[in-house]
């Protein structure tokens, strides 16, 4: 297994346009290998961090059953416009397919498949909030979804919330992973420092 601090910006598969993507790059990652490291999940292309690889082909097998099986914890740093009124909670809100024209994108469906994420506020200030997001299901743009759907919307998201490209990118962090690789040994714990793009927004709040 690598786990590997994935910048903003760059997308890990080839989409229908082209351009960099990440497995276009894992080769460099070999590491003796014959063979380069393949993704055991995904990121979105404007989310940084933690970021997991199996060396070979079972490692990817494992690794995908325990992301399938909800035994790898995920926590991702999230400042966002707004704010829960209270310090923790769930969001347990279904997600569908926005339209078959919309791609990757989603929106609260009753009709969709189930989605949670539990949520703890780390700081407030200046009308944003810092939240430690997990999610316990891993739909696509789920965090993102549910954040705004509850009215608190993630900085600089430009497609769920007030983002534009001239503003800034998207305030999404894959903090830290956790993975129960081995049957007798502790679970592997990791974590991402924050991105440069975050850095200003991270400042206004204590502690962080």
């Amino acid at each position: 297994m690598l786990v590997i601090d994935k910048p903003a910006g760059i997308a890990v598969h080839q989409g229908p346009r082209g351009g960099l993507n990440l497995e276009d790059l894992l080769d460099g990652l070999r590491f003796g290998l014959p063979r380069r490291p393949a993704l055991a999940h995904r990121l979105d292309r404007d989310t940084s961090g933690c970021l997991v690889l199996g060396r070979h082909h079972k490692a990817t097998e494992k690794l995908g059953l325990l992301f399938k099986q909800g035994k790898i914890s995920k926590t991702y740093w999230a400042v966002v416009e707004g704010g829960p009124e209270t310090d923790a909670g769930l969001i347990d809100l279904p997600l569908g397919r926005l339209d078959a024209e919309r791609g990757w994108w989603m929106k609260v469906d009753v009709a969709g498949q189930p989605s949670q994420t539990r949520f703890t506020v780390l700081g407030r200030a200046e009308g944003l909030t810092l939240l430690a997001l997990e999610p316990l299901t891993g739909r696509t743009h789920q965090l993102r979804v549910h954040c705004a759907s509850q009215g608190f919307p993630i900085l600089g998201d430009p497609i769920y919330g007030s983002g534009t490209a001239s503003a800034p990118r998207l305030h999404l962090h894959a903090r830290s992973i956790v993975v129960p690789l081995y049957k007798n040994k502790g679970p592997i714990a990791v974590e991402a420092p924050a991105p440069a793009h975050m850095a200003a927004a991270l400042a206004a709040f204590d502690g962080v």
